[in-house]
């Protein structure tokens, strides 16, 4: 995760040093060599993720200079949107979503649940089903709405398991339960309220060089108040991801949309959503060069 990156250009090796410094832990060695088991607990993940998206960004940034119109991220993606639009520090950034990781692990030790995805339509709607299965087994909500046919679900286990046999039932082509610590974007994370919003409290944070869009409510500002804010409030919400999309895809229709970091899932929901908008991942050398090529147009 990374390596390429970091061999090819000075900016991101500098940005992978610079989190290993903030953090006091060579969280580059584990991005690169892994093992891949210790990478992924949430604590590692988090700031790996805001990490590797921050050395892209810093790679491209000066090519792509008066270009950027808006930002997004999905869910701990939105702590790197932050950081491209200028608002959030890498240092303080890693430091805050390594935070952030420990208390969603914790969460899910202290009050433990799952997640699950849906995938295919149902013949009723996805936070109908979550009702009847939390009245009937469990509660469960939905955890993110992230393209037609695809939405995770989250909450305890039974509620978890019920409510994938009802959407199975309801016209669901599959029901993937999902290998997590614990039901993330749902109530059960409550307990990690208090200690993000004061994380995030003692974070310095800077209005926002260009419009930032919130998983919360679809809608975009620069405010470092609101940025506080809707960080809080995505522990416990749904990802409206596809909303988010389409609210991106209306203000800004002949945009080109990058994905900055590792792999291209968030490419593949953009062409589920909005299949007319241009879309490409930007996480490799090559990748880089693609868009280097494209911005030389």
């Amino acid at each position: 995760m990374g390596r390429e990156l970091a061999d090819a250009f000075p900016a991101a090796r500098i940005v992978f040093q610079a989190a290993d410094d903030a953090l006091g832990v060579n969280l580059s060695a584990l991005c690169f060599h892994g093992p891949a088991d210790e990478l992924t607990l949430t604590h590692n993940a988090q700031p790996a993720l805001l990490a590797h998206g921050a050395a892209v960004w810093a790679v491209v940034r000066e090519a792509l200079a008066g270009r950027v119109r808006a930002a997004g991220g999905h869910s701990l993606g939105e702590f790197t949107a932050y950081h491209a639009a200028g608002s959030l520090g890498l240092a303080d950034g890693v430091r805050l979503v390594r935070r952030r990781g420990q208390l969603m692990y914790d969460s899910g030790v202290a009050r433990p649940g799952t997640m699950a995805a849906v995938l295919g339509n149902t013949t009723q709607p996805i936070d109908a089903i979550c009702a009847r299965a939390t009245a009937e087994a469990g509660l469960v909500v939905p955890a993110n709405y992230n393209s037609p046919g695809q939405v995770v679900i989250s909450g305890e286990a039974a509620g978890v398991e019920r409510a994938m046999v009802l959407a199975k039932e309801l016209g669901a082509k599959r029901a993937i339960k999902l290998n997590v610590s614990g039901a993330f974007h749902s109530p059960l994370m409550e307990s990690a309220l208090s200690g993000l919003a004061q994380a995030i409290a003692d974070t310095p944070f800077v209005d926002a060089n260009f419009p930032v869009y919130s998983n919360v409510s679809a809608d975009s500002g620069t405010a470092a108040t609101r940025a506080r804010e809707v960080l809080v409030k995505q522990l416990t919400s749904p990802v409206r991801w596809t909303d988010e999309v389409l609210a991106m895809a209306a203000a800004h229709p002949e945009a080109t949309f990058l994905e900055m970091g590792p792999g291209s899932v968030l490419v593949g929901l953009l062409k589920k959503i909005a299949p007319q908008l241009r879309a490409m991942a930007c996480g490799t050398p090559a990748d880089v060069q693609r868009l280097m090529e494209l911005v030389a147009t």
